[in-house]
């Protein structure tokens, strides 16, 4: 049972704290200031006893359901009628694009300087092939990135461990994360990647990228942060939990659209992976704020590179917008799908094989810290496994192209670098002349630069980062540049040290890491055509290109690992811009997934268990004797909570205190009754912070318990008592010990009923647990409170009752004594 217990890591012991946007409560105050009293008694109203403007109005209201579209007073009243024209909320969507935009440009700024820096410091080492000084000038600098990378998520984060994007599904999902949307996690988080990634891990940015843009959308729209004591007067209407979920997937879907510059994938990414709850109004707004932060980030490096002004401000060159530009496309044809289905298959495979050893890793990583007891010590071991990760990261990357000899680069033709010597710096560096002897160049009679160059194949791969290799391995035309040792051997080192990286103590993604093994395989896979049939030069058979089988290669890898498929197909052709692919990239993500899915679930999916957030898919799935159960056949009551702790509209104070002070329920269930001779029936709920807000004030304490008496003349706003989280715990708890210790509030009441939430939902014992689940999870609801015919609270559902671990525990139980074809499906 321990894992039933691990489901309420990330929620109050009895009740989730969650956020969700239909438990926002009632109005707490009744309008009772727009109520006109007349001077007569109802029986005889008229309104001549009114004053005639008001006459008028209620005449004309009246008028309005047979008055023809051209009536006067109908236009009149069309006018006059208030409509919303959420301004504010696009622009905060606009701003919230912009600024996660600047971000993604700022982060690969830092990365790609940091890269450059690290290697030109050992660059003269190179040349002299003194292979020793060079891994200790490269493992000192990845030191201290990694330290800094490391430290800044273990000591300066408040979760005091890295998270992204898993915390953010679970979060939109329901389950409520302390610190994820907090500064100082912003903060953490971003040294925290892009010292990751210039290290020399074999990790990306993507990951962060997304919880970043997340907390740009949360801190944005709220204008306010207890961190820094801030509550800015503006947007104040957004505060509530709808909108600030909107604006965080907004958010999350402009961090992908910025790191990928591919705005239509991030918009789908958002829908396919990250939000639980969608509508059309969110996928415009997403898809402006994808557009906001794509085109910043393309803005700025339109002219920007290392922090240097170059020139041509606002022209967007396709070779810098276009992550992995693929320059030369090439015709399909029908054969190019049997390839393709290997790919797909070995991509499922292999995806099904890096989450598998991924999330063991993980857990004897979480068993070996779990079992060391003082905090700093599991820190600082923490910290240590980052350094000998990029220990032996260094060493290959440094050590491994020294066994690989130098290679010619085939049919490279330097007419467009015959005046830039910027951009053949670049292309030197990219090709990677690891160790290599200098190269001469000529004039050939075409009027073209041609070069003997060399370079290193496994530098090439391995030396730089991800993404120079990512490029280099999509590009088309290179048949024989990389041969299969080079290949197989980068192939098998990256794929163990970034399911080692994935998880480790620093802010890392695995998308350039899915990317880059696919990528791999795929040229493998199209250097064995290529050793089969030559290489081709018949438009016919053109097909044939080991950069073509890379790029589906690694859309393959990607859905075997993530499981994505329209917002991966989408997001391939946006980094690519080959178009003529997109058939073979959607066959062999869809092979990759089935593939993967015969074996076991997504990366993401996996994560989420093994953190222990409480996660509630669409259609809940549960097995028992290996047979799905149909939950039709069952009931709320079979799954509910049947202790329940209820309140009463009039409540004592100490009570109140002592419930609080005994209990972690973030919601109780609220019942009256109305006759001595009746019993208490189900009024509604009200949450933990709420009645912890309403005990700091006092003079809304009553000494009477009597109904007439009792004044809810000046109840508190509903701003007032409605927080996401306590401002001041040792205040409250001091006030609570007070409470239950003073006798004086024995003698005191407060009237819960202007507070209490009369829209909660409930349903009876015996409705369906099919629905039931529905109705919790389509309605995103926080508790959910059984009654029987009579309306009597006999039992709470939370979510952790619906998790599919607990719910087939319950369900067993109810199937024991019972022939075990009972809950069988047809």
């Amino acid at each position: 049972m321990s894992s039933l217990f691990s489901y309420m890591r990330h929620v109050d012991d009895d009740e989730e704290d969650m956020l969700m946007a239909e438990d926002h409560g009632p109005d707490l105050i009744h309008p009772h200031d727009f109520r006109r009293q007349c001077s007569t008694s109802r029986s005889d109203l008229a309104y001549s006893h009114c004053k005639e403007d008001e006459r008028e109005q209620l005449i004309a209201h009246e008028s309005l359901d047979y008055l023809p579209s051209h009536s006067g007073v109908y236009k009149k009243w069309l006018q006059e009628k208030a409509y919303r024209k959420e301004w504010d909320r696009w622009l905060l969507m606009g701003l919230i694009g912009t600024a996660v935009g600047m971000l993604g440009f700022l982060t690969h700024q830092i990365i790609d300087s940091l890269i450059t820096l690290k290697w030109d410091l050992v660059e003269n080492y190179l040349k002299d092939g003194n292979f020793h000084l060079t891994w200790v000038c490269v493992l000192g600098t990845g030191l201290a990135m990694i330290l800094l990378s490391s430290s800044s998520v273990l000591f300066f984060c408040p979760a005091g461990s890295p998270s992204g994007l898993p915390e953010i599904i679970g979060y939109l999902n329901g389950t409520s994360i302390q610190h994820l949307f907090n500064i100082k996690t912003f903060l953490g988080t971003f040294v925290s990647c892009v010292l990751a990634v210039a290290a020399g891990l074999f990790c990306g940015p993507e990951g962060p990228m997304v919880h970043l843009g997340a907390i740009l959308g949360c801190g944005l729209s709220q204008l306010q942060s207890d961190t820094l004591g801030i509550h800015l007067p503006f947007f104040t209407r957004f505060r509530n939990s709808a909108d600030k979920r909107s604006f965080i997937t907004a958010g999350a879907g402009a961090g992908i659209a910025s790191v990928f510059r591919a705005p239509i994938g991030g918009l789908l990414f958002t829908l396919e992976e990250v939000s639980s709850f969608w509508n059309i109004r969110l996928a415009w707004q997403t898809f402006f704020c994808c557009l906001m932060a794509t085109f910043t980030t393309d803005l700025l490096s339109s002219s920007l590179y290392g922090f240097v002004y170059r020139g041509h401000f606002g022209f967007f060159e396709a070779e810098k917008r276009i992550l992995f530009w693929v320059k030369n496309l090439l015709d399909m044809h029908v054969l190019a799908f049997i390839p393709t289905i290997l790919l797909g298959m070995l991509g499922g495979l292999l995806g099904a094989l890096f989450v598998s050893l991924n999330i063991k890793i993980n857990k004897l990583r979480v068993q070996f810290f779990n079992s060391i007891p003082k905090s700093s010590v599991r820190k600082t071991s923490k910290l240590l496994e980052t350094v000998l990760i990029l220990i032996c990261t260094t060493t290959v990357t440094v050590y491994l192209p020294y066994f690989f000899p130098c290679t010619p680069v085939m049919s490279v033709r330097d007419n467009q670098l015959r005046n830039n010597s910027e951009i053949r710096n670049m292309f030197k560096r990219e090709i990677s002349e690891y160790g290599c002897s200098p190269s001469t160049s000529w004039i050939g009679p075409d009027g073209f630069r041609y070069s003997n160059r060399t370079f290193n194949q496994a530098a090439a791969l391995l030396v730089e980062n991800g993404k120079q290799g990512i490029t280099y391995l999509f590009k088309r035309g290179t048949h024989e540049e990389f041969g299969y040792t080079s290949l197989c051997t980068a192939l098998a080192f990256y794929f163990i040290l970034s399911c080692w990286t994935a998880g480790s103590a620093v802010a890392s993604g695995l998308v350039i890491p899915m990317l880059y093994t696919g990528a791999l395989y795929g040229r493998i896979i199209g250097l064995i055509l290529v050793s089969i049939f030559g290489v081709q030069t018949n438009e016919y058979r053109a097909w044939i290109d080991p950069g073509l089988f890379a790029a589906i290669g690694a859309a393959s890898f990607f859905s075997g690992v993530s499981r994505l498929t329209i917002s991966l197909t989408v997001i391939m052709v946006e980094i690519t811009n080959d178009v003529q692919s997109l058939l073979l990239i959607m066959l062999a993500v869809m092979v990759a997934k089935m593939v993967g899915d015969f074996f076991n679930a997504s990366l993401y999916s996996s994560l989420l268990r093994l953190k222990c957030i409480p996660y509630l898919d669409v259609e809940p799935i549960v097995h028992h004797r290996r047979k799905w159960l149909n939950l039709e056949l069952f009931s709320a009551r079979d799954v509910m909570e049947p202790h329940v702790r209820v309140l009463h509209l009039k409540e004592n104070i100490a009570s109140l205190a002592q419930l609080l002070a005994s209990t972690k329920h973030g919601g109780f269930p609220v019942v009256c009754r109305s006759n001595p001779d009746h019993a208490e029936v189900f009024q509604g709920t009200i949450k933990r912070l709420e009645l912890c807000m309403l005990l700091e004030n006092e003079h809304i304490f009553e000494p009477e318990t009597n109904y007439e008496s009792f004044s809810s003349s000046h109840p508190l706003s509903y701003e007032k008592i409605t927080v996401e989280k306590l401002p001041n715990l040792s205040r409250l708890a001091m006030l609570l010990n007070r409470y239950t210790t003073d006798p004086r509030y024995q003698q005191l009441f407060i009237n819960l009923e202007p507070y209490i939430n009369k829209s909660a939902m409930s349903v009876q014992a015996n409705f369906s647990l099919q629905r039931t689940y529905i109705i919790f999870r389509t309605l995103g609801l926080r508790h959910l409170t059984v009654v029987d015919l009579q309306n009597r609270v006999v039992g709470v559902i939370t979510r952790k009752d619906l998790m599919p671990f607990p719910l087939e525990e319950r369900l067993r139980l109810q199937l024991a004594p019972q022939s075990p074809d009972r809950g069988s499906s047809p």
